[in-house]
């Protein structure tokens, strides 16, 4: 009798745990209802599938059913005699799309994004490096408040006021007439094409208000992603003589990296795609979204306006694919 079981002894084990678990398990109940929770209790992955189709279908009728509807409105026409949409498959619409008129409203729309993204990169990676780096209790609560605040407040609320700052007899006339900077604002206002009558319906001003509204977007992430930098190889990098510069741009910026192009993915996408602030702030040249709206509203050309959105789901899928290969959702 050696000191592992008998086989007798394993069978009898394993029958005593057989027994065990099968008193364990429930009774069956009787009815329809109750041999139906059986059945769930029972084969678990039939009860998670049950409960993953309603969202699922919610998700594929509501959501890529519109997307699918716009994309296939995309390629009608609308028929030049009586008006009216013609459901023939075409790529006239997108021929109308690449027009030079419509050409510059897309590469408008595309430039303020980029200038918006580099913008809020620049603004957002002291901030964001000061509260990973240096802040620490009542500093980094005060931190994410101040971060935070501005997106409590209505979205409309915050275009509205700075319509009113920028206006030609705002607060920011007000102190350049103030400190006698009256010429450099005219500067500004004249410069060609972001230029023009004050800063409320100007180009710069539309590019103010989209970097103070998607700036938080930026900071949040890029300020994850510097957290996540071991101090030891900042430390590491100084002790081997290198100088700030060089840690910066070896050490620091390409482990940032990521978190900066998660952050750019709201930036950019939520410029390309609104219409908002630059309907309330800046010039007559229409961006995507305006376009969008004009087509569908004003003229009824819902063709055109399907190809006009089009383009930025375009855009922000090639992004998408660039930022997942360079690591940024691991960012978010």
């Amino acid at each position: 009798m050696g000191p592992f079981p008998l086989p007798r002894e394993r069978r009898r084990g394993s029958l005593g745990r057989l027994v065990v678990t099968a008193a364990a398990l429930p009774a069956p109940r009787d009815g329809l209802l109750g041999r139906l929770s059986d059945l769930l209790v029972r084969h678990p992955g039939l009860y998670l599938s049950l409960l993953l189709i309603p969202p699922l279908m919610w998700l594929g009728i509501v959501y890529l059913g519109s997307l699918f509807a716009l994309l296939a409105q995309s390629f009608f026409s609308i028929d030049e005699f009586s008006g009216l949409i013609d459901r023939t498959l075409t790529l006239a619409t997108y021929g109308q799309l690449f027009q030079l008129a419509n050409m510059d409203i897309v590469l408008r729309t595309a430039g303020m994004a980029t200038a918006v993204t580099i913008a809020s990169c620049i603004i957002a990676f002291p901030i964001a490096y000061y509260a990973a780096r240096y802040a620490s209790g009542r500093a980094k609560a005060f931190f994410y408040l101040a971060v935070m605040m501005p997106l409590w407040s209505s979205y409309l609320v915050k275009v509205y006021a700075w319509k009113l700052i920028l206006a030609k007899e705002g607060i920011v006339s007000w102190f350049a007439h103030t400190l006698g900077l009256d010429f450099l604002l005219d500067g500004v206002l004249a410069l060609p094409v972001v230029g023009g009558p004050s800063l409320s319906t100007s180009y710069i001003g539309t590019f103010l208000v989209f970097t103070y509204v998607w700036l938080p977007y930026m900071i949040l992430p890029l300020q994850a992603a510097l957290e996540r930098v071991p101090g030891n190889l900042i430390e590491a990098s100084e002790d081997l003589g290198a100088s700030p510069k060089q840690t910066f741009r070896n050490v620091i910026f390409p482990l940032a990296l990521p978190g900066m192009i998660a952050g750019s993915i709201f930036t950019f996408s939520l410029t390309l795609g609104d219409y908002i602030i630059p309907q309330i702030v800046g010039g007559s040249s229409l961006f995507i979204g305006q376009a969008v709206l004009t087509q569908q509203g004003t003229a009824g050309n819902i063709p055109l306006a399907a190809a006009f959105t089009v383009v930025p789901i375009v855009i922000m899928g090639i992004y998408l694919t660039v930022a997942k290969r360079m690591g940024a959702f691991d960012a978010l």
